[in-house]
């Protein structure tokens, strides 16, 4: 089963990148496994896949233990500050850098681990009262703020689109990101890079593709629904 998925995944990324005038490999694919077991992890690995995308920080720390050493993890949730020094030299991206708060906090733990940090800031760009994120207008202070940051990289953009029956509802919430995300590297600040847009889930990814998108968050086109009862890893 998940070979013909990835396939079909893969599939579609391909034709939307066509659609769009886009080269493949301008998008990346995160294969989101979060409360999935570490066995269903490493048979996405089997087949290829290195770039999985976590929601827990225990999930990671307990995925990260007993699978190959050479994936790359990539936290994809909410962030708690107090669970920032168990992950900050194990995942690749943060991807959901949500308040200043949070991103001093993660500045101070990594100065600790003497790393920088790369990372994502969440936009909530349909302004769902159930989702984190800043809001567009929220952005410019924060740039501002966060641009004193000496052990961040901030590597782009990313959001959560709402769920919709038809993708072609979140186009303009992914060209708004887009749009975010040249303003902010008109800004040329120092660590801002926004080289990165992480826009698009299994509803709507080929959507975010054709609007720019140079990573997409992927687990149920893939792994099938998640059974939120079973989220033991072993």
């Amino acid at each position: 089963m998940l070979k013909e998925n990835l396939e079909n995944v893969e599939q579609k990324i391909q034709a939307a990148c066509e659609r769009s005038g886009r080269d493949r490999s301008e998008v990346t694919l995160i294969a989101v496994s979060k409360t999935k077991p570490a066995e269903m992890v490493q048979e996405a690995y089997d087949l290829g896949i290195r770039l999985f995308g976590e929601n827990k920080v225990q999930e990671i720390m307990d995925k990260s233990e007993i699978l190959p050493a050479d994936i790359h993890w990539h936290m994809i949730g909410h962030l708690q500050r107090n669970k920032i020094k168990y992950i900050i030299d194990k995942v690749d991206l943060i991807h959901s850098v949500d308040s200043l708060r949070l991103a001093e906090a993660i500045e101070k733990e990594a100065a600790k681990k003497h790393v920088i940090a790369k990372v994502l800031i969440e936009v909530n760009v349909g302004r769902e009262e159930s989702k984190f994120g800043f809001l567009p207008e929220e952005l410019d202070d924060f740039v501002e703020k966060a641009s004193d940051f000496s052990h961040i990289q901030f590597m782009g953009l990313m959001t959560s689109a709402p769920f919709v029956d038809n993708p072609e509802e979140n186009r303009p919430i992914f060209a708004e990101l887009r749009k975010l995300s040249v303003d902010i590297a008109r800004k040329n600040a120092h660590n801002m890079s926004m080289s990165i847009l992480s826009m698009g889930m299994t509803n709507d990814y080929e959507v975010a593709i054709e609007e720019g998108a140079t990573m997409v968050r992927v687990g149920t086109a893939i792994f099938g629904a998640r059974n939120y009862a079973q989220t033991n890893v072993r």
